[in-house]
């Protein structure tokens, strides 16, 4: 397993000498948003989210502390990241929850997410993230091109195999995907240096004032203080539904986000920082790649084995009339002429 982590990482990232990759499996997928809807059960849309035990509709005091078990490889990784959850929807408008699978070298795992933090792309250091430090990146409510142009690297690549790793895209597939789709979601990488979790939770962090942070671009003034770029990678596993004949009948792209998005512009990404004690920076500052003797490591076994019971008594996975919540479905079919053709 090791070998094929390594191969796949070199892929990812070959101008990269420092970075954490890793797996985090399945914690618990429903209808809560601690940051958007805190102490609301059920929030707006499904989510699908790993991480820490500590996770629960509202999220107060020191994370850590409150967990006794997580889904990562990290053992010291209570933090909790989580992505809306996609649906297909059939050509008689029912809709299905497409299945999450896991990443290439992460085969053991249960489902989950990949993270990743790199520290830098050219020798300058970062500071770790803080203790009730959260963020959000993206907007669901966007649902235009120019909309997502707002933030940078947002993007979904379309796997004809485990590695591909070409062709990302800012909107949704629109052809079959051998290996199903990929959803990818990079964070900001300069923060204020102060706020820990402002209102909108976001305002705290920006990108590069010029270039992107693997070019090395500075932060802008406002934004001083250099951070892990946070980097996100979901595989949906859409294989099952790749018949075109099941497709809808004016050939647009059949897979809809779980907060009504059938564009794919309104992709983001939430995150709760939730390392124990200084463990992240110790990683950051001895630029770990991939393996990091100085973090504990658990087993995927292990991992698979943290849950939280859903909170929600609501069936998100059976074919459905509707999204989970009601959620109506928005945003421009893609014509047939912009399709796939076979």
């Amino acid at each position: 397993m090791q070998l094929s982590l390594l191969s796949a990482a070199a892929v990812l990232a070959p101008e990269v000498s420092a970075l954490l990759r890793f797996s985090c499996s399945q914690l618990v997928t429903e209808r809560l948003d601690p940051l958007v809807d805190p102490g609301k059960a059920p929030s707006q849309h499904v989510h699908q989210i790993v991480g820490g035990n500590a996770f629960k509709p509202e999220m107060t005091g020191d994370v850590p502390s409150q967990a006794s078990c997580t889904t990562c490889e990290f053992a010291d990784d209570f933090s909790n990241y989580w992505t809306a959850v996609l649906y297909f929807r059939a050509r008689n408008g029912t809709f299905k929850r497409v299945p999450q699978m896991p990443n290439q070298g992460f085969e053991a795992a249960d489902g989950g997410i990949t993270i990743y933090y790199t520290p830098s792309y050219n020798g300058q250091k970062v500071t770790a993230f803080q203790p009730g430090f959260r963020m959000i990146v993206g907007n669901p409510t966007y649902r235009t091109r120019e909309q997502a142009s707002r933030y940078r690297q947002l993007t979904y690549t379309c796997l004809d195999q485990p590695g591909t790793r070409t062709g990302e895209t800012v909107e949704m597939p629109n052809r079959p995907c051998n290996y199903g789709i990929m959803a990818n979601i990079r964070f900001p990488t300069c923060w204020d240096g102060k706020t820990l979790d402002p209102p909108d939770h976001s305002s705290h962090v920006a990108y590069p004032e010029s270039g992107t942070f693997e070019s090395g671009g500075p932060c802008p003034a406002s934004h001083p203080v250099k951070i892990p770029q946070l980097f996100y990678e979901v595989i949906w596993d859409t294989r099952q539904f790749n018949d075109r004949s099941i497709w809808p009948e004016d050939g647009s792209q059949p897979f809809v986000w779980s907060y009504g998005d059938k564009t794919g512009y309104g992709n983001h990404g939430d995150y709760v920082f939730g390392w124990k004690g200084d463990a992240l920076q110790v990683a950051m500052d001895t630029d770990c790649y991939i393996t990091c003797p100085q973090l504990r490591r658990q087993s995927f076994q292990t991992g698979n084995q943290c849950k939280v019971p859903r909170v929600i008594n609501e069936d998100i996975d059976g074919w459905l009339t509707e999204l989970p919540g009601g959620i109506p479905v928005t945003g421009s079919p893609t014509k047939r002429e912009e399709a796939w053709e076979a």
